[in-house]
């Protein structure tokens, strides 16, 4: 239901401007014609107005469509105070992957919160996504990528692909938190049930 009611406020402002141009266009292709039949204009409003109506009706689903298709964000969203403080945690850059490939994770010109993240064979545009565990997670649902950073390592999913399509990414900051970890490894979850040492 979430996704339902965001994907309709993504899509609300393009179906208001796609309504709002069918009937401009339809009326300048109509004028001619109105003016050449003046004697019988009654007659042939109510047919121009039905068929004014179906296009309206119409247009935006084309739009949402290949939108949709294109895989596009075409509104940007205004984010949360929330999804604002996540989007301060996201490491940027050049963020080199295993098996030598890499991701690039790019603060968004225009909107505030919003990132392109693109590597070999992808880009998408993401935005930060509230966890219950902490973790930054920043999403393209039109796409249905994305890319996940915890303290010590990233990686970039498409859900619907079923696909890892970079693991093991670390920036900068990661990669010290991961050498950290190499040279003081945490207690594991058995000894601190045990309480062993």
């Amino acid at each position: 239901m979430k996704s339902f009611i965001a994907s309709f406020l993504l899509l609300a402002p393009v179906l208001a401007l796609a309504a709002g141009a069918a009937p401009t266009a339809k009326a300048a292709a109509a004028k001619p014609a109105a003016q050449a039949k003046k004697a019988s204009a009654k007659p042939a409003a109510k047919p121009a107005a039905k068929k004014t109506t179906q296009a309206r009706s119409k247009a935006p689903v084309v739009a949402a469509a290949a939108a949709g298709a294109a895989g596009v964000a075409t509104v940007a969203l205004a984010l949360t105070p929330d999804e604002l403080a996540i989007a301060d945690r996201v490491h940027t850059g050049r963020i080199a992957c295993e098996l030598g490939a890499h991701v690039n994770v790019n603060k968004h010109q225009q909107h505030a919160g919003h990132f392109q993240v693109d590597g070999k064979g992808f880009k998408y545009e993401m935005v930060p996504v509230a966890t219950s565990t902490g973790t930054v997670r920043l999403e393209d649902k039109a796409a249905g990528a994305v890319w996940l950073q915890i303290a010590n390592k990233s990686m970039l999913m498409n859900q619907k692909l079923g696909q890892r399509l970079a693991d093991e990414c670390m920036s900068p900051e990661q990669f010290q938190v991961a050498e950290a970890i190499k040279k003081n490894p945490p207690p594991s979850v058995f000894d601190q049930a045990t309480g062993s040492k």
